[in-house]
């Protein structure tokens, strides 16, 4: 496994290249997958309240070994904590199970627009950062409206917009919009889940030509698109086969050719932020 490259954000913090997911990793179980995870050499988790398993993430950094400045834990904000002073009590919840003063990242995890108080959580996460319990902040799901709002009402642009981005539904116009913004995209479900396409042609030809694993070459076009990969294994193998991405690079050509499996209805499910609700 190579060293894992960082990137700078906005407000000046680094993170690493690529994450390692917690969704669904629960229980005993959970906090070994993780545990493994780190062992492998993932430095960036992402977990969140709705993820039901941020005392397991927290047990696992602190089995490990790890000090607490080499982790870079990332929670999020779930939609029923959206007033400003939920939003206060949710990360500060999320710090208790987590067992941390500050997460590193905070991310508003949808913006729920029908609810109509994502900017009263943004604003609660800057006076969050004002006081020392999150280093850098972010949004999830956002769109360019969204992102608009928030930074006219509070002066602040986000580090981070993770998204959902998988070779079914390349985010190019929303990758556009983050990078004007200066903004770091992230990809949740970086491989497509159930539907990843492992069998297409770009894919397998690209996995063929650089001997890797068509998941390797997934995570590899991501990073070459600029997003920040948050693959989840619960398998110590395919975790650091999905660390080892960085000891090749796949041609403009090939990089075209993965983003044009995208296709209008590639969402995993009817995740569109302007209508999705996640309280």
């Amino acid at each position: 496994m190579s060293d894992i490259p960082t990137l700078t954000l906005n407000d000046g913090a680094t993170l690493p290249a690529v994450g390692f997911g917690t969704h669904t990793l629960t229980g005993t179980e959970g906090v070994d997958a993780i545990r493994s995870a780190i062992d492998a050499g993932y430095r960036l988790l992402d977990t969140a309240v709705n993820y039901g398993n941020e005392e397991e993430v927290g047990r696992a950094v602190r089995d490990s070994g790890i000090p607490r400045d080499e982790v870079f834990l990332t929670s999020k904000v779930p939609g029923r904590h959206h007033g400003y002073d939920d939003a206060i009590a949710s990360t500060k919840e999320s710090l208790q199970r987590l067992g941390v003063d500050h997460l590193d990242l905070h991310l508003i995890h949808w913006p729920n627009p029908s609810v109509d108080k994502y900017a009263e959580a943004w604003r609660a996460l800057v006076d969050l950062r004002e006081q020392g319990l999150v280093r850098s902040i972010g949004v999830s799901n956002f769109t360019a409206e969204h992102l608009d709002r928030i930074v006219a009402e509070t002066g602040v642009t986000p580090a981070v917009n993770q998204l959902e981005l998988h070779p079914w539904f390349p985010q190019t116009e929303m990758r556009v919009t983050n990078e004007s913004r200066e903004i770091q995209t992230q990809s949740w479900s970086p491989l497509g889940k159930r539907n990843a396409p492992f069998d297409e042609a770009p894919v397998r030809d690209a996995a063929e030509a650089h001997d890797v694993t068509p998941a390797q070459v997934i995570l590899r076009w991501q990073v070459q698109l600029g997003a920040l990969p948050i693959p989840k294994s619960g398998t110590p193998a395919r975790q650091q086969e999905n660390l080892a991405i960085f000891d090749f690079t796949l041609t403009d050509d090939e990089v075209a050719a993965i983003t044009a499996l995208g296709r209008p209805d590639g969402r995993l499910f009817d995740g569109d932020p302007n209508t999705h609700e996640e309280m």
